[in-house]
């Protein structure tokens, strides 16, 4: 296809890029990926309709980062002059094929980083054995009233040092790097008491600085209630809601977001209400856990709220449809939940039909999730919701990154936006996702360095 005008758009300048914005350096280095099969143009989200499945797609493409930035993309033959130089070379040259400052794609396939944005990955402990249970058939509620479940992983977070749990929690991380993740949203909840919740938080930005992976910390404080409050779930809202906790991790600023477990057997919609009220007093932008297993109103919830996001949606309502088509929250998808629990997944198309920019997370958890990689899920997606692999992308990299609140620099490939990139050994989007559980990701990019090459 011919390149629209966005894609032969002048060499980015110096001046557009903010340095502190950057984890790079700022001398401002060239980097040129060239012999691309297919460049996949996903634009910024969020997107939606028939977009979703249809971003423009360049062959014989090339592209090039300076800085942090993407500064030009298009076919590699309409390269414009300042893409013929490398670094600070004053005159343009012959288009480089190698050396310092080329990345050769060798025909692969170049995407945005993808953007995990609905995890629990930071935690402490194991749960194989209730794994095991489940296949035997016990319930997730059996499980939780004889000790298990979301109190067994808490027993272990509150037992685990900041330390063990940054070292517990950094291959996890690592491998989800290495799988295409540049981006990973990490929620608290297996504390449930204010010094463990600040505890894992802490430990999500650490094992962020130590991987180069873009943590994005989330409270989710209202997850369960601990023992300790047993039967008294407003008390326990008050906890969680203490002008003191709240204020650490604002002046700390270990997270964006305030995330609830709204549903039968947790929190109930005023519960619910009360705590991300607090929680965005506190500059906490409201998530919600909404409809997992049944519908309780909780998606409405969010759209009232101008919740960044409503999570899971297995047992979404055509109210819920219509709220979230009158708002800005982002409905994110879970499959590997579904998959994992062998369990009624989230009606997708129906999503999809009624125009609606669908995300997909892993939800990685010790307990109903146990699954690292968005590649997977991604497959899981397309045979289990029915979507094309095209728009399993889409929405685990520009939907992605508007749940996050992050549309406007990450989860596209556009002029302007951050250099998080992905070099995938597939011919085609349709052969990546097919290939289930084939690692495929040969290089990843973060904000215009190169983070992880499998080879």
């Amino acid at each position: 296809m011919a390149p629209s005008n966005a894609l032969t758009a002048r060499f980015l300048p110096n001046a557009a890029i903010d340095p502190a914005s950057s984890s790079t350096t700022a001398n401002f280095e060239m980097t040129i990926i060239r012999n691309i099969g297919q460049l996949v143009a996903i634009p910024p989200g969020p997107v939606a309709g028939d977009a979703l499945s249809s971003p423009p797609v360049i062959e014989n493409a090339a592209l090039v980062i300076e800085g942090d930035r993407i500064a030009w993309f298009g076919a590699e033959q309409d390269a414009p002059a300042e893409a013929r130089r490398l670094k600070n070379s004053p005159s343009p040259q012959p288009f480089p094929l190698e050396g310092e400052g080329v990345i050769d794609a060798s025909g692969g396939i170049v995407v945005p980083g993808l953007i995990d944005c609905h995890t629990h990955v930071v935690f402490a402990g194991s749960r194989e054995g209730e794994f095991v249970q489940k296949i035997r058939g016990t319930s997730y509620l059996e499980i939780l009233e004889s000790g298990g479940g979301i109190r067994s992983t808490m027993r272990a977070v509150r037992a685990a040092s900041e330390d063990e749990l940054v070292s517990q929690s950094l291959p996890r991380v690592r491998r989800m790097l290495s799988a295409g993740v540049t981006t990973i949203e990490a929620k608290s909840g297996y504390g449930l008491d204010a010094a463990s919740e600040l505890k894992m938080l802490r430990a999500i930005r650490r094992v962020g600085e130590l991987t180069g992976v873009e943590m994005v910390g989330t409270f989710l404080g209202a997850h369960a209630t601990p023992p300790e409050f047993a039967g008294q779930n407003d008390a326990y809202i008050d906890a969680m809601t203490a002008p003191e906790l709240l204020s650490a991790i604002r002046d700390e600023k270990l997270a964006e977001f305030a995330d609830v477990f709204c549903e039968k057997g947790a929190f109930t919609p005023e519960q619910s209400r009360r705590f991300l009220v607090h929680g965005a007093a506190a500059g906490l932008i409201p998530k919600v856990h909404a409809e997992q297993l049944s519908a309780s109103g909780a998606t409405r919830l969010a759209v009232e709220l101008n919740a960044a996001s409503a999570d899971h949606l297995e047992f979404v309502t055509d109210d819920d449809l219509a709220a979230l088509k009158g708002g800005h929250t982002i409905p994110v998808l879970l499959p590997g939940c579904s998959f994992f629990l062998n369990s009624p997944p989230a009606p997708a198309r129906k999503l999809i039909a009624a125009g609606l920019p669908v995300a997909l997370a892993t939800d990685c958890n010790p307990g109903s999730c146990m699954i690292e990689s968005l590649p997977l899920v991604m497959s899981i997606a397309a045979t289990l919701l029915r979507m094309t692999p095209m728009e399993t992308l889409v929405a685990a990299t520009a939907n992605a990154a508007a749940a996050l609140r992050r549309a406007d620099r990450l989860g596209a490939i556009a002029v302007g936006h951050q250099a998080d990139l992905l070099i995938v050994d597939a011919a085609s989007v349709d052969q990546w996702v097919y290939r289930v559980a084939v690692p495929a990701v040969r290089t990843v990019i973060k904000a215009g360095r190169v983070v992880h090459e499998s080879r």
